[in-house]
């Protein structure tokens, strides 16, 4: 690895996640900082719609923010000076806070021009395929409409999460979600040192390291220490899950002027911990080597030399025959009409749903099903052709 493609891991980056924590979006607790967060949305205006700052342009990027606070803002306006333990009081501080929490975005990001939208998810929405492809969908459509999703945690409704979860996590599985180029999470420390350096005179800085590494674990104390407990041990982690789908990760300080802008001209800022396997390549590896497939749809020449070697996606007029029993999500076979396999990838339709679709043109999705989850039965993004 070096400083100079370490330097365009941000500056290419179209597709961005950025996590703020609790710690800076209120203050050290005490209540929104209307400050703070109207200048991340000043930055965030800059990326979105590549606007000049500082006398340089910034090329336009995709930007989804992962904020923290909405317990301490409800603990603020129910006067509890004390966190709860109770799990109810906890929920209740949420529901309190999350009204102000997406408030002050929607008010800060119209100010600067920009769509908001609030997005409430919990761990078992990105664990149920369902509930995480609809999560997907949804996600990717805002994105396309220049809105910002704000999303956090639904405290509301969870229950150890409340406890054990972290927004660290939270931001690396929608990085993984959306397919984001890069996860930015903004705390209150410059970035990863070699120890606590509270603690240990002979510290240094972690400017640049590969995600993964076990050794940025020790750095950040281990999974089981006072110190990495919410702390920086869960970004280390948290960098680890992102660089699964390609995604690398920068630790830096929330209050670095213009942290967001520099970032994406690819100024080094804070630590980077860089994804080792391309997106591309983790999500095409992962369906290429998926074993169990629960089903095949078979297609007609003309569908075939489409997706084969005019790199389209897969339309349900082009499908002759749909096999086996499988579920919107799941990864299935695709044979030409000799019923031999040339590639695969992720149905965005149920196998009752196929059969259905069958041989019917995009356009009659909705009168045949009630409702249309995407134009095609495999969309080339998710699909990889057999070697």
């Amino acid at each position: 690895m070096t400083s100079i493609f370490a330097s365009t891991v941000l500056r290419d980056a179209r597709r961005i996640v950025v996590k703020v924590g609790s710690s800076l979006v209120t203050n050290e607790g005490r209540g929104l900082d209307e400050q703070a967060i109207g200048e991340w949305c000043r930055q965030l205006a800059v990326l979105v719609k590549g606007l000049e700052n500082a006398g340089q342009s910034v090329r336009p990027r995709e930007v989804i923010m992962v904020s923290s606070g909405a317990i301490a803002e409800g603990m603020k306006r129910l006067g509890w000076t004390t966190r709860p333990r109770a799990v109810h009081e906890l929920q209740a501080a949420a529901a309190v806070g999350q009204m102000g929490l997406a408030q002050m975005y929607e008010t800060k990001l119209r100010e600067n021009g920009l769509g908001s939208a609030q997005v409430l998810l919990t761990h078992a929405d990105l664990a149920d395929r369902e509930r995480y492809l609809n999560a997907r969908s949804t996600l990717l459509t805002l994105l396309q409409h220049g809105v910002v999703p704000v999303i956090n945690e639904n405290d509301t409704v969870v229950n150890d999460e409340i406890k054990f979860g972290d927004n660290d996590t939270l931001g690396a599985l929608v990085a993984n979600l959306v397919e984001a180029d890069a996860l930015v999470i903004l705390t209150d420390q410059k970035g990863l040192f070699t120890a606590d350096p509270r603690k240990d005179a002979t510290a240094t800085f972690v400017h640049e390291a590969h995600a993964g590494d076990p050794a940025l674990e020790a750095m950040a104390g281990g999974a089981g220490s006072s110190l990495g407990r919410g702390g920086m041990i869960t970004k280390i982690l948290a960098a680890k899950r992102a660089a699964g789908s390609g995604a690398s990760t920068v630790i830096a300080w929330g209050r670095e002027p213009d942290v967001l802008v520099r970032l994406s001209r690819g100024e080094a800022i804070g630590t980077l911990l860089v994804a080792q396997t391309q997106k591309t390549q983790a999500r095409k590896q992962w369906m290429a080597d998926h074993l169990q497939m629960r089903g095949a749809v078979t297609v007609d020449a003309g569908a075939a030399a489409k997706v084969r070697d005019g790199g389209k996606s897969l339309l349900p007029i082009g499908m002759t025959q749909v096999e086996g029993d499988f579920s919107r999500g799941d990864v299935i076979a695709i044979r030409d009409s000799h019923g031999v396999a040339f590639g695969r990838g992720l149905a965005n339709y149920a196998s009752a749903e196929a059969r259905l679709i069958c041989r019917k043109p995009s356009s009659e999705i909705e009168s045949l099903l009630g409702y249309v989850a995407e134009a095609e039965m495999v969309h080339r993004d998710n699909l990889v052709l057999s070697r």
